[in-house]
């Protein structure tokens, strides 16, 4: 977990190293990575506390209303308790677009919270007000695809923060069978490589394959202090109970399950064939 900029909205904000600083300074090893033509900010979101992406589908069509993807624990209510579901619940969030170059273009607007968690996954999903047709003819953005297969390990990855208006680069290190943090526990969560040093802010930051700028997890916490299990120091737990700690490493909570969940009109349906996500 993470404390973000805007710490009077919330004590705590998962995700990322330390108190997030004042002025996003590039990393190093952001400005010696090489061009990536894949990536950018077109379609990514700034929210008052955290990032996110504007995402569709697989099979979303042009005049679906458009999604949000962000951490459930980035939500203006607060963390959802341990085995909370979030469904169709009424929201004005408002997010600040970006395109390619980092610039905000625009404000989009939520009319509903579809769906947000934080258990399994670190997950919230808002429907907005306008389609994925609406914000292209005033924008000229496309929206970010959500991959429906497992992502794999090796692959180089980019975790696109709207909040800083930065890129870290980095690759899948592997996949954890279960992370725990403080109350929560999430399932087979992405582990990233130790140059994807995330920092607070970045929490519900679109997590992109390189080689074809889809989606594949979103950003969400960090171990900060090499404390175990603990808020803001997640550790890893195997098959046979055996807890990992590996202080300075971040991670990420997988996509691809979330397409199964969604049918015609990017409607929720949690009952679909294929649909893992929890339920309330």
């Amino acid at each position: 977990m993470s404390k973000p900029l805007v710490a009077a909205l919330f004590t705590l904000v998962i995700t990322g190293a330390g108190v997030a600083p004042a002025v996003a300074a590039p990393a190093e090893s952001d400005s010696a990575a090489p061009a990536i033509q894949a990536v950018n900010f077109a379609g990514t979101v700034s929210l008052s506390n955290c990032s996110g992406s504007v995402i569709r589908m697989p099979d979303s069509e042009a005049n679906d209303p458009a999604l949000v993807l962000t951490n459930g624990h980035c939500l203006e209510s607060g963390f959802p308790g341990p085995g909370e579901v979030v469904v169709d619940q009424a929201s004005s969030r408002s997010f600040g677009l970006l395109n390619s170059a980092g610039t905000r273009v625009g404000t989009l607007r939520a009319s509903k919270i579809a769906y947000a968690t934080m258990t399994d996954t670190d997950a919230a999903i808002y429907q907005l007000t306008r389609t994925y047709a609406q914000i292209k003819s005033s924008y000229g953005i496309d929206a970010l695809t959500l991959n429906d297969t497992h992502p794999v390990a090796g692959t180089a990855i980019s975790v696109v923060s709207g909040y800083w208006k930065r890129i870290y680069n980095c690759s899948v290190d592997g996949f954890v069978y279960r992370l725990k943090e403080g109350d929560w526990t999430w399932k087979d969560s992405l582990r990233y490589t130790s140059a994807c040093n995330t920092i607070g802010g970045t929490s519900g930051s679109p997590v992109l394959d390189q080689a074809t700028g889809k989606v594949v997890a979103v950003n969400n916490t960090g171990n900060e202090d090499g404390q175990s299990c603990t808020v803001n120091n997640p550790c890893e737990v195997d098959q046979s109970g055996n807890v990992t700690v590996r202080q300075g490493i971040n991670y990420a909570q997988e996509t691809y399950q979330i397409p199964a969940c969604f049918g015609i009109d990017n409607k929720l349906d949690l009952s679909a064939t294929g649909c893992v996500l929890p339920k309330p």
